[in-house]
């Protein structure tokens, strides 16, 4: 069995956003996180264990990307982060309010001690979400 290393930080995520304001209040609801930083270019948020850096994707960029409402899924993505919460019910109302989606929960799965539901932030990128059973 492989050493693990020492733990110096905490696990994180840097998700590139349209706006950086939408996303930065999706996670922080969501996952109960804390602004510590807050830039024109970029948000730091942490707690719970998570890390959370929601970057702005570039003006002339920006503009040429489309959010629908309700978001188009990024199903050509190559990861989909995944995210440990106390209470998908909770979760649920806080992922609405602040503008992204979650699957119905009669399409929740059992895996490893975690009931388990995907979903999207504002601007659709897929999450996962785990309760722990």
């Amino acid at each position: 069995m492989a050493k693990s290393a020492p733990q110096h930080g905490q696990a994180g995520l840097v998700v590139f956003a349209k706006s950086v304001k939408k996303l930065s209040a999706f996670y922080a609801r969501t996952l109960g996180l804390e602004v510590l930083e807050s830039a024109r270019s970029h948000h730091l948020l942490r707690g719970n264990g998570y890390e959370v850096v929601v970057h702005a994707i570039p003006a002339k960029i920006a503009r040429e990307i489309p959010i629908a409402k309700p978001p188009v899924l990024r199903e050509d993505s190559a990861m989909k982060p995944s995210f440990v919460v106390p209470d998908l019910q909770a979760l649920r109302l806080a992922v609405v309010a602040t503008g992204g989606w979650l699957k119905p929960d009669a399409m929740a799965w059992t895996i490893r001690g975690h009931t388990v539901l995907d979903g999207c932030d504002p601007e659709g990128n897929i999450l996962q979400f785990k309760q722990k059973l």
